[in-house]
């Protein structure tokens, strides 16, 4: 399948969510990179084009589509990743790069010329969209995340929670960047992946959750939130 899972997206009410993570955290460990709380903090900064396809063919639902992001762990620069989400029918895949804080500080500032010194292809390729297409910094997105594991198909739960959105710039190591959130009501995303087949267990807790759908992904949401407070951009 060249990378591709499947993928389920739900947004689940707070106390859904409290049902729903009383019954995982019975069943399945939680993922190492949680550490001692239990989540870690994520924030990514999206790039888009000059004609915002990424927003627009997530909105128009496009089925083949990309996004292309810079994403850093509990604002440290220890890991730094330049990242691709594809999307591809009912599936998705990652790809991820790693990058310097120095070639990371350009990109923010707009200028992807440091990625002429990376080997990797996704460097490549996003240093000729940006070139043939004009990508720039588009959208900050914030929140913490709790992930469950489970072996079999590569199976992968999360609860994305606190979503924010960044509204004072695209510096994602700014510890005082301004966030507002998304989710009035402390609303949760939760996300599972799989590779081939979702455990009939899994199957049943996820049915019997009283979430919704997500049709409109993180950064959609946070782009919008964004415009609510910029609504020239």
């Amino acid at each position: 399948m060249n990378g591709f899972r499947h993928e389920i997206k739900l947004l689940l009410s707070y106390p859904d969510y409290l049902s729903m993570r009383s019954k995982l955290s019975a069943l399945l460990p939680l993922d190492p990179n949680t550490g001692e709380k239990g989540e870690y903090f994520i924030r990514s900064l999206y790039f888009d084009d000059k004609s915002r396809s990424a927003y627009f063919d997530k909105l128009a639902g496009v089925a083949d589509r990309k996004k292309y992001r810079l994403r850093v762990y509990n604002l440290s620069d220890s890991v730094i990743k330049l990242e691709c989400k594809e999307k591809r029918g009912d599936q998705i895949r990652k790809r991820s790069a790693s990058v310097s804080r120095e070639a990371a500080r350009a990109m923010i500032r707009g200028d992807f010329s440091p990625l002429r010194d990376c080997d990797d292809p996704l460097c490549r390729e996003v240093l000729s969209l940006a070139g043939g297409k004009g990508l720039e910094p588009s959208a900050v997105v914030d929140y913490d995340r709790e992930a469950y594991l489970h072996p079999v198909s590569n199976v992968r739960l999360t609860f994305d929670k606190a979503l924010h959105s960044g509204i004072s710039g695209a510096d994602i190591f700014d510890p005082k960047l301004v966030t507002v959130p998304v989710f009035e009501d402390q609303s949760v995303i939760f996300e599972v992946k799989y590779d081939d087949v979702l455990p009939k267990f899994l199957q049943s807790v996820i049915a019997g959750s009283h979430g919704s759908k997500l049709a409109l992904s993180k950064f959609t949401l946070c782009l919008d939130r964004l415009h609510c407070f910029k609504p020239t951009l």
